[in-house]
């Protein structure tokens, strides 16, 4: 009788944001990844959007970090705070996911003894099933691919800390290429940039900045330039600098190669009927790198195959794990009625591949 008060979340912990999908309402939460700490008692002071405001404008004694390096938990501890105030914030109290089912996204490539820390992060507080799922699995669910389908789906996902290319067919992950650079890699290169050419030290979130205003994947059409402010290495005052838009695409453009090369290492060791599919279906851009200008285009130049932007890049990974709960939780309601699952009976092949873990 208490079953129908289980809550159910799938959760897309992502190294740049943390998204939070609770059945039957949605995304109720999306906030950076990011936590502040004090140096000299540990105690943690802001998470999430709280947080990311005091990125360059910390005392001494207060540290702004990243508990999630490249996809995997980098600090335990701080990570696992984080999640529990996460899910405090959407139930009212801190009662974490005790007597819940819960779907995590993990990245490709994983050594078992990072998926482990993720796994026991969850774990140790009481959560009544846990599932982990590859994240381009989980994407191509939320952006409605045929995945369950014996037909090839390539999903590209670009993350803040890494980028994955995935063959998808039948419920499961037929080949995959992982990345170890993201959005957050190319706000450090910006930095690197500013520093080497003028002498400027810029803070991360001028680097952000820059980079949502200004960066393109194809060659800038006009010469579009921004002022920069920071600090001068030389004279040791604030400076503006003016910078231009073709300086940004070619500080970028080793990254929208390395995409365009692993794209193509994965087709290469694609069966041949699938790489057939991905001739025909295309290719979905996803996560919060597919928003990069252009970058459609380009790899749509490049490959010679068609490409499209996931209409809600960066929810579709939250939003697949929100499906996976909404066709488990349908498919425990039909089998003790004869009501029948809307769910079609390929889906069975998706929830067996995502690899459940009590």
């Amino acid at each position: 009788m208490f079953k129908r008060f289980e809550q159910r979340y799938g959760v897309d912990l992502g190294t740049s944001n943390t998204l939070i999908y609770q059945h039957g309402q949605g995304i109720v939460l999306a906030e950076p990844s990011v936590v502040a700490i004090r140096r000299d008692t540990g105690e943690l002071q802001a998470f999430g959007e709280e947080a990311y405001a005091m990125i360059g404008r910390t005392p001494a004694n207060i540290e702004v970090m990243y508990p999630l390096k490249d996809g995997v938990v980098a600090n335990f501890d701080i990570a696992s705070a984080m999640l529990k105030h996460f899910i405090g914030k959407i139930q009212g109290r801190a009662s974490w996911f005790g007597s819940s089912q819960v779907f995590v996204s993990v990245r490709c490539g994983m050594t078992n003894v990072q998926k482990r820390a993720v796994e026991e992060m969850v774990v140790h507080k009481k959560v009544k099933k846990l599932t982990t799922v590859e994240e381009p699995l989980a994407a191509a669910i939320g952006a409605g691919l045929p995945v369950a389908d014996p037909i090839g789906s390539m999903v590209v996902d670009i993350g803040g800390g890494t980028s994955q290319v995935a063959l998808i067919a039948l419920g499961g992950i037929v080949v995959s290429q992982y990345i170890p650079v993201g959005g957050m890699s190319l706000d450090q290169d910006i930095i690197e940039y500013v520093k080497r050419t003028y002498n400027l030290v810029i803070g991360e979130r001028t680097a952000e900045e820059i980079k949502k205003n200004m960066a393109s994947a194809i060659w800038p059409e006009a010469e579009v330039r921004m002022d920069v402010r920071g600090n001068d290495l030389v004279e040791g005052l604030p400076k503006t600098i003016s910078i231009t838009a073709l300086e940004i695409y070619e500080i970028l453009n080793h990254f929208t190669i390395a995409i365009v090369e692993s794209v193509r290492r994965t087709m290469e060791q694609c069966p041949p009927e699938l790489a057939g599919d991905v001739m025909e279906q295309g290719i979905l851009l996803c996560g919060g790198g597919a928003l990069l200008y252009g970058l459609d285009q380009r790899l749509q130049s490049e490959l010679g195959v068609p490409v499209l932007v996931a209409e809600q890049p960066m929810e579709c990974i939250a939003q697949g794990a929100g499906k996976m709960l909404g066709y488990k939780a349908e498919r425990a309601a039909s089998a003790g009625s004869a009501r029948k699952s809307s769910y079609p009976p390929e889906a069975n092949d998706v929830l067996e591949q995502a690899g459940a873990n009590s």
